[in-house]
């Protein structure tokens, strides 16, 4: 969870009492990421007060941020996967500074003020796809229904602009929200059409992982464009 400002990591995994601790491994004393659902999670949400708002200056953040990647015993990983905050800000220059990134998952809404955040590239960090969030709504009673409260498949089309895979429609639903709130991702039941929505989106994600890393060279700590 690289949010350091808005850790929302620990509730939506049911784990916000979980307080992580050290242990000494090759003279180091390493965090012991907590495990939920088969995840091996970090966030600064379990060392600061939930109710008290995280009042950092960047340099701060930063420090909290490399210390949860690397002071911690991860151990084997079949991916390592950052939930940054929106935008671009220190956190995501101390990633790029920090770790080699495979690739970027761009997450937005329809809504043109939204794709013109989503355009951002000076990163330099190979694209690996384009999430479209609350595509549409669909309500209970009606469930062949579809409302485009936010502008209609604005984010494919910047997929189809920037030359880079859609990798999944989210709709808005009611219970993606209250299953976020209590801790039990709606991705957990394949059975549903918003977990084989969360589903599909995951085999997409892994697919243009193994693709870009068969096509491209290899990753590095990147150098910002000026």
């Amino acid at each position: 969870d690289a949010d350091i400002f808005g850790p929302s990591m620990p509730k939506m995994f049911q784990v916000e009492d979980a307080r992580p601790y050290a242990e000494q491994i090759d003279g180091r004393d390493l965090i012991i990421p907590i495990e939920k659902y088969g995840i091996k999670l970090l966030s600064i949400g379990f060392f600061v007060d939930p109710d008290q708002a995280t009042l950092w200056r960047g340099g701060m953040a930063s420090n909290a941020l490399k210390q949860l990647i690397g002071d911690a015993n991860w151990g084997e990983l079949d991916y390592f996967i950052l939930d940054t905050p929106p935008g671009t800000s220190d956190i995501h220059l101390t990633l790029v500074q920090t770790l080699a990134i495979t690739g970027a998952v761009i997450v937005s809404t329809p809504q043109q003020v939204a794709l013109a955040d989503a355009r951002n590239d000076k990163l330099n960090v190979p694209i690996l796809g384009l999430i479209e969030n609350m595509s549409w709504f669909t309500p209970a009673e009606l469930p062949e229904n579809k409302y485009y409260l936010f502008g209609r498949e604005g984010a494919k089309q910047l997929a189809e602009d920037m030359n880079v895979p859609l990798l999944g429609q989210i709709p808005i639903v009611q219970s993606i929200c209250e299953n976020g709130d209590k801790g039990t991702p709606a991705a957990l039941d394949e059975t549903t059409i918003t977990g084989r929505a969360f589903l599909e989106l995951a085999e997409n994600v892994v697919k243009q992982t193994e693709k870009r890393n068969a096509e491209q060279a290899p990753t590095h700590i990147v150098e910002l464009k000026t």
